[in-house]
């Protein structure tokens, strides 16, 4: 097929993808800005060979058909590159397409600018794409969309780029999708993400999952069909599907309760979607469906979860009932009306077509947009910083607490008393000294719980405390205190710079940033301004400071060890006079620091951060590793271990079993008899005949790891032996 019928074909897939009420005026003019921006891109291609234009109709087809936004979204989506990537401007679309249609451009046009020192361009990226959110949100729905066709097309990709982009995607993208209530492509982001950061555990739990499927697909429709006798004989109108949890969600369960694949045991969902009798009300008829379903089968109280009388903060609307089916098996059951699936699906813009149809819509969805804007106007934040608020208050849990007057408020799980009076007013949040949570008086720091009725205490001699940072989570308290202590913290940086450039110059060191790099990291603190700030303040104090400086470095752990550099020369400009070769780089010649976060040992899949003058080296799962992977992604340094004398590493092992006479003394055996291995403290504990343990190491690798694992799970009465992934600094 030649490259003009490739087009062809995908311009006529994209118009019969768009909303049936689009009128031929519309046609038209997605007619026209297909014209211009195939003109525009003419000869261009993608790194897959394909012609560019694919890409912009590809996204305006996911933009019309999987978020059903309507024309002038669909005619954005098919600029959205044309006035970063050719010679035209944005005044150029506004004078052909109208101003609103320039404006969405405009915001979805990337950002290239120069490396800031602080921050980083994916970072100040993000904020600058944010900031149009103010204007108009279908910038973020449009740019969901572009993001979601590149990662279906990463596999183009060099692979460091893969894992840059899927990072990025993961951290922000998806928990984006998320809170814009569309579900389908939040689970799609991260499955496509888990693809390219591990694909060989994502190729593992879809085999599994796909033969869960086919094994229980007969358990499937001998759950169903008493459930559909009972629907139709009320009359209803419905359709019952059945779903898999995604390949991301087991995978996140399994590393966060640390569980095989078996243990999972809500793998299978069944979704019914019914369309609402006219005489009748939507919240009731879901109640009646559920009556319906647990008169057939038994439902387990602490699985029920009433999102229908009230909506996720996202609009997500629905009721879930976990029940024992047939087999003995636990069964998800999802009851939706039709509106309540739409809304599920395509989120944001169906959220909007029902609340202009008379419904009274999502008031939580519109706050969420009301408090980013206030986020945005408050922040005078670095950009990474910003990038982590905002991600807060995407992807967190929620609670609702009650004022004294009984008026509804959504806060992130773990918010605070405090969080809770920012919420209301930023004056009652700055004067707050304390609250009574269900008339019980408790300090500002205590953390609320779904149903708590709050009342905030305040004193006018109250002001902002820096403490208060350590307990609040929202961003919007953060931001107020934040702004409180601007000023103060700026001459407190201005002081402290004075008195460390005074140390400097005094021990006769280089006034280049190394010194500083090395006290931050000798202090563990996060940023310059910190430093500056406590070392005003005298929590740093002149002979600490004098004392880390003087301080060699030390670098036990990798000393022995080398890992091999994969960037080739096209990824750097400074590299560009040496040729495409791996290079083999040891402590001997680049400061490389194992991140004790995760602790990675020979053997783990890692990947090293170049940031601040150094190597870090984490595991790639490491939270910490995608965090800064997603924020940094053009200091990731490809890496692997290649080779190493004989040198231990720590680990940790925890265990669970049967407790049983000398059980203890076995796994110590085990231990002691394994070459090379060494024990470095243990702990255990019984209580009910159950014991928990947990052993501290020294390990080569981790097929010395493996091995030991393996030993002593063969052990009578030990049921559970897994490695300690992340380890609490």
């Amino acid at each position: 097929m030649t490259d003009q019928e490739l087009i062809k074909n995908a311009f006529d897939d994209l118009l019969a993808s768009l909303w049936p009420g689009t009128t031929k005026e519309s046609k038209q003019l997605i007619k026209k800005a297909f014209d211009f921006a195939n003109e525009a891109h003419k000869g261009m291609k993608r790194r897959s060979g394909e012609p560019y234009i694919l890409h912009p109709i590809a996204v305006a087809k996911i933009t019309a058909k999987e978020i059903g936004l309507k024309t002038k979204s669909v005619v954005a989506a098919l600029l959205h590159d044309v006035v970063e990537d050719t010679d035209y401007t944005v005044e150029d679309i506004a004078s052909l397409f109208g101003p609103k249609i320039a404006s969405l451009v405009d915001g979805l046009t990337k950002i290239r600018e120069v490396m800031g020192s602080d921050t980083s361009k994916q970072a100040e990226s993000f904020r600058k794409m944010i900031l149009t959110l103010a204007d108009d949100v279908r910038v973020i729905l449009i740019k969901i969309a572009d993001r979601l066709h590149n990662m279906r097309t990463l596999s183009s990709m060099p692979e460091h780029k893969q894992v840059k982009i899927a990072s990025e995607t993961l951290y922000i993208y998806a928990p984006l999708a998320h809170r814009m209530g569309l579900h389908a492509i939040k689970t799609e982001l991260e499955d496509l993400s888990l693809k390219y950061e591990h694909p060989e555990e994502y190729e593992v739990i879809a085999k599994k999952i796909e033969a869960y499927h086919r094994e229980y697909s007969g358990l499937f429709e001998k759950f169903i069909e008493p459930i559909r006798g009972k629907l139709d004989k009320n009359g209803y109108e419905y359709t019952i599907t059945a779903r898999t949890k995604s390949v991301y969600s087991v995978w996140l369960k399994m590393q966060k309760r640390n569980i095989s694949f078996d243990e999972i045991y809500d793998l299978l969902a069944v979704r019914i979607v019914f369309k609402p009798k006219v005489e009748q009300p939507e919240k009731w008829q879901c109640w009646n469906i559920y009556s319906l379903i647990t008169d057939l089968y038994r439902p387990k109280p602490e699985r029920i979860r009433d999102w229908v009388s009230t909506p996720k903060a996202n609009g997500y609307e629905a009721l879930h009932v976990t029940v024992m089916g047939p087999s003995g098996q636990w069964i998800e059951v999802q009851i939706r009306s039709q509106r309540m699936d739409e809304i599920a699906e395509k989120g944001l813009a169906a959220h909007w077509k029902y609340k202009s149809e008379g419904g009274e819509g999502n008031s939580e969805l519109d706050k969420w947009l009301a408090g980013i804007k206030e986020m945005l106007e408050q922040s005078d934040s670095d950009a990474l910083e910003f990038l982590d608020e905002f991600k807060l208050n995407l992807f967190a849990k929620e609670i609702r607490v009650f004022t004294p007057k009984g008026h509804m408020k959504t806060l992130p799980k773990g918010a605070t008393a405090l969080d809770f009076a920012y919420d209301i007013h930023t004056e009652i949040g700055n004067t707050c000294i304390g609250a009574k949570v269900n008339h019980k008086l408790v300090p500002m720091s205590y953390v609320l719980q779904s149903g708590d009725q709050v009342e905030v205490l305040t004193s006018d001699r109250q002001k902002p405390q820096k403490e208060w940072l350590d307990f609040v989570v929202t961003a919007k308290a953060k931001s107020h205190i934040d702004a409180a202590f601007k000023k103060e913290r700026k001459d407190q940086i201005r002081r402290g710079i004075i008195i460390f450039e005074g140390i400097v110059k005094e021990l006769k060191l280089p006034s280049t940033s190394e010194p500083l790099k090395k006290i931050l990291a000798q202090l563990k603190l996060k940023s310059k301004e910190d430093l500056y700030a406590e070392i005003a303040r005298n929590v740093v104090t002149r002979e600490q400071i004098v004392k880390e400086l003087k301080k060699k470095a030390e670098n036990r752990f990798m000393k022995y060890w080398k890992l091999q550099f994969l960037w080739s020369d096209r990824d750097s400009e400074d590299r560009k006079n040496k040729d495409n070769r791996e290079e083999e780089v040891s402590d001997e010649n680049t400061d490389i620091v194992i991140a004790p976060c995760c602790s990675p040992i020979p053997g783990d899949d890692v990947v090293g951060m170049s940031i601040g003058g150094k190597v870090t080296v984490h595991k790639r799962k490491c939270p910490e590793a995608i965090r800064l992977m997603s924020s940094y992604g053009d200091k990731i340094v490809p890496v692997k271990w290649v080779t190493h004398k004989v040198m231990s590493f720590p680990a940790i092992m925890q265990f669970s079993g049967i407790d049983r006479v000398g059980v203890v003394s076995d796994i110590t055996a085990v231990i002691s008899k394994e070459n090379g291995v060494n024990m470095r403290m243990i702990h255990f504990e019984t209580k009910d005949g159950i014991f928990e343990g947990m052993i501290h190491v020294y390990v080569h690798n981790t097929a010395d790891l493996n091995r030991l694992i393996s030993k002593i799970s063969s052990l009578k009465g030990v049921e559970k032996v897994s490695r300690v992934e992340n380890v609490e600094n």
